[in-house]
């Protein structure tokens, strides 16, 4: 049974991770090894309940209820002592997952499940920098994390039931939907989705459509709620490169590596919905069509 969560990592993915824990009613603790980068998640989580209040979804009691269960903790001794659960949530480096696995290993109680937030690395090569890998597992969310349903479970070949089972209720207790997904390059999720985004910018560099004529198809030809570029730039442009090079890797498949136009939106620091500007602009708040 969950009571106390530490949250690794509070970009945006890491502070919407936490959100939910406080919400499902767990303590929790969030933390970031760069202060201003843990102090941006903490008002990223009062900003979205904040907006929640304004449009009627959350209340104030609510807001109260959830801020208590929530607060910054600047080191990670202090942020895993005693908890049940940590989720990982740092960038897509391998290199800096299994640094941060390797003190949590040593840091993190032995009964404390330990789940890693990637979107597309192995979860064998994350566990392997503990000597605990049965209770090491794949947590994949989606963005924005309080919004959306799904939650992609990676077993590895050394995970124990028990750890897939309390994962499974996290993400219930969560009011997630969980799926279980062996642990290959891509998942099942990143897989199929990084490839139609690169095909979108693909067809977007090619002149085939504008974005939102290309999104636009997708959207009402297809029933995806959000079209592939839209999504690109929530999910961030530097997060998909990053995971079409590892398939590439993985696979040894150059068809996998990202377009130029990725790669040169990336390289600006053009980067999506988080930095203002992407695929479209967001500087207003609002979605725009752009010329690249």
């Amino acid at each position: 049974m969950v009571r106390t969560v530490a949250v690794i990592g509070a970009g945006t993915m890491g502070a919407g991770i936490a959100q939910v824990c406080a919400q499902a009613g767990w303590k929790t603790r969030l933390h970031d090894a760069f202060p201003e980068g843990l102090e941006a998640g903490m008002e990223r989580i009062d900003a979205f309940w904040e907006k929640g209040i304004a449009r009627g979804k959350t209340t104030a009691e609510q807001k109260i209820q959830w801020s208590a269960n929530v607060r910054a903790v600047s080191t990670m001794a202090d942020a895993v002592q005693d908890v049940d659960l940590v989720i990982e949530a740092v960038p897509e480096i391998l290199e800096l997952k299994q640094r941060i696995f390797a003190e949590l290993d040593q840091l993190a109680p032995s009964t404390a499940v330990l789940g890693t937030n990637t979107s597309g690395l192995r979860i064998s090569d994350i566990a392997s920098a503990t000597s605990r890998p049965e209770m090491v597992i794949g947590m994949h969310f989606f963005n924005p994390v309080p919004i959306m349903k799904l939650l992609e479970l990676v077993r590895h070949d050394k995970v124990s039931d028990a750890t897939i089972e309390a994962a499974q209720d996290v993400g219930a207790e969560m009011g997630k939907t969980c799926i279980v997904v062996n642990d290959v390059p891509g998942f099942a999720t990143s897989r199929l989705g990084v490839v139609l985004g690169n095909e979108a910018i693909r067809m977007l560099a090619d002149g085939v459509a504008s974005a939102s004529d290309i999104d636009t198809a997708m959207c009402l030809g297809y029933k995806h709620p959000m079209g592939p570029l839209e999504l690109s730039d929530l999910v961030g442009l530097d997060v998909r490169r990053d995971i079409l090079n590892n398939l590439a890797d993985a696979f040894d498949d150059e068809s996998y590596r990202p377009h130029p136009l990725l790669n040169r939106l990336v390289g600006a620091g053009e980067l999506g919905k988080k930095t203002g500007v992407g695929i479209y602009d967001w500087s207003s708040g609002e979605k725009v069509e752009r010329t690249l």
